[in-house]
């Protein structure tokens, strides 16, 4: 077809170009291909899929390169091509929701098209994503959903006690306002009880039924497992990790920023690209849809590689809008201070033990000095000082160890003022339990920090989710003391408490992507305290293999 010739003309000077900057990942042709088509490069966006050039990572599905390729067509303004693609794409294997979700936008003349609304009618969807589980309590769970259009949508929850059933149920409707999205919220359940549901929409049921646990009473010893990690950039290749996680069981999941790779903070075209791939994903969904789910963001999912975009909120000027995005995808307890202070630091309890997730991003200032910002430093530091968990978790997208990403100023090494603040905090007023959670370095550790007073701090570390990008061990990293590491392939970190016990016990395993455990340290709470022998029990509290 000439009109496929067309769209297909080589443009390798300015692909050349483009494929040279840092924000241009080899291993994600599609993602690349959209922020080119944002940008009005459609003839480099059409060679990039067409043809992959040079050594890319992680090849383009053929799925992919039909959906990209049709929202090209689209942006040519030729509707029978953009099918012509759409039908092969989901032919390939593409969700049929992807053309359902969009980015509705570009595709607004594939929907027009009469071949494609009679071809579509026969395979519509009105359910596209979720449902997503989030802000799971002990007598609480929510619900996050994507319907093609504005829709009501319906949580019924069972749990059974004997010969007695127990039914619950949650009631909202998507908007869109917020990208077609919902989240239903649904109380008064048990703590550490396992519930069935059922989604309606439209008073119609919807997808497969699944199942939850609710979390266990606030405050009460406990014994439960989460999963945690960075680095989830999409490679088909490496998406069966979703189901290595959720054959583990776990009570949560923290995915610590990275967690889709956009980098094109001014485009809501590829922002939106990335999400609703992931979330089309079926691998993805059987997860989320049965493990309470908790993200931050870091600087590939707000802005670009390494940003410091300032103390401001309303600058750069992308800033707000780029949230928004990330509220409507996501299924978190809270989003920082909300519309008037934008974030996404928030805590929330499992048993007695406190997460308290950080936002290293929205108002990180080099030049000042601060990562958090003032509003979020205040909130941490009263988090910790009113804490009631056994173990307190500080999760932060960045590692908290020094040395471990050499010469650079993107970690906590960049603000060692703001991090000693913190760390001298917590001996001053002596909050026991306190361990550390970090990502974006692409392997998994468990590292120590050497405290002159007060007791040593540990971190457990993991941010190659399904990155096909490695980074080294750093065993010899000035500051911080190497304890255990892999980056040989994808791996997770498994982090299991218990509660019970006498002297309360954590112990952090590292697992890859083929369910295998690599590695695994056990802290106890004793060796988080202070005490007058502390050199002493420093000696004595090694970590346990």
């Amino acid at each position: 077809m000439k009109k496929d010739s067309e769209l297909q003309k080589i443009a390798i000077v300015t692909l050349t170009v483009l494929l040279s900057t840092s924000a241009f990942a080899q291993h994600d042709p599609g993602r690349n291909a959209v922020r080119l088509l944002a940008q009005d490069q459609t003839d480099a966006a059409v060679e990039l899929v067409a043809k992959s050039p040079g050594k890319m990572e992680s090849p383009i599905s053929d799925a992919e390169r039909f959906f990209v390729l049709a929202m090209a067509a689209c942006k040519k303004g030729d509707a029978a091509a953009a099918f012509g693609y759409a039908r092969q794409a989901v032919d390939k294997g593409l969700p049929v929701e992807r053309l359902l979700a969009g980015p509705r936008d570009i595709l607004k003349p594939l929907y027009a098209h009469s071949e494609f609304q009679s071809w579509i009618k026969a395979r519509y969807k009105e359910l596209l994503h979720g449902p997503l589980i989030g802000s799971v309590t002990d007598s609480s769970a929510s619900f996050w959903v994507r319907t093609a259009g504005e829709a009501d949508v319906s949580i019924i929850a069972e749990s059974q006690n004997e010969s007695k059933t127990s039914r619950f149920t949650g009631k909202g409707k998507t908007s869109s306002q917020s990208d077609y999205t919902a989240t239903v919220t649904i109380t008064g359940l048990k703590p550490d009880t396992q519930y069935s549901y059922k989604l309606l929409v439209n008073n119609e049921y919807s997808g497969a039924s699944s199942e939850f646990r609710t979390f266990q009473k606030q405050n009460t010893p406990s014994r439960f497992s989460i999963a945690f990690g960075g680095g989830a950039g999409f490679t088909p290749q490496y998406e069966r990790m979703w189901t290595t996680i959720a054959k583990r069981k776990v009570s949560a999941l923290l995915l610590l920023g990275d967690n889709v790779y956009i980098d094109d903070p001014t485009h809501q075209l590829t922002q939106h690209y990335c999400y609703y791939r992931r979330q089309s994903q079926p691998e993805w969904r059987r997860l989320v849809a049965s493990t309470s789910v908790y993200s931050i963001y870091d600087d590939h999912d707000f802005g670009e590689n390494d940003c410091n975009p300032g103390p401001d909120i309303e600058k750069p000027e992308w800033k707000r809008q780029v949230w928004k995005t990330f509220t409507e995808n996501w299924n978190n307890p809270a989003y920082g201070g909300g519309t008037q202070q934008p974030g996404c630091w928030y805590d929330f309890y499992i048993g007695d033990v406190h997460f308290i997730m950080l936002d290293c991003r929205y108002y990180r200032d080099l030049k000042g000095g601060s990562m958090l910002g003032p509003v979020q430093k205040k909130w941490l530091l009263n988090q910790l000082k009113s804490s009631e968990g056994k173990f307190k978790v500080l999760v932060s997208s960045v590692p908290w160890s020094p040395g471990v990403k050499q010469g650079s100023k993107d970690t906590w090494d960049g603000f060692p003022e703001e991090r000693e603040e913190i760390f001298s905090f917590i001996e001053m007023h002596r909050i026991s339990g306190v361990l550390l959670m970090g990502a974006d370095r692409h392997r998994s550790d468990f590292r120590k920090i050497s405290r002159p007073k007060g007791y040593d701090l540990y971190e457990v570390m993991s941010s190659r989710l399904t990155n096909v990008h490695t980074h080294g061990l750093m065993k010899n990293a000035k500051g911080s003391e190497f304890i255990m590491g892999y980056n040989e392939e994808c791996s997770f970190g498994l982090v299991e408490f218990d509660t019970t016990a006498d002297d309360p016990q954590v112990t952090y395993r590292i697992v890859n992507i083929d369910d295998e455990e690599i590695d695994a340290r056990s802290l106890k709470l004793s060796q988080l305290r202070d005490s007058e022998k502390q050199d002493q029990s420093k000696q004595e509290n090694a970590p346990d293999k």
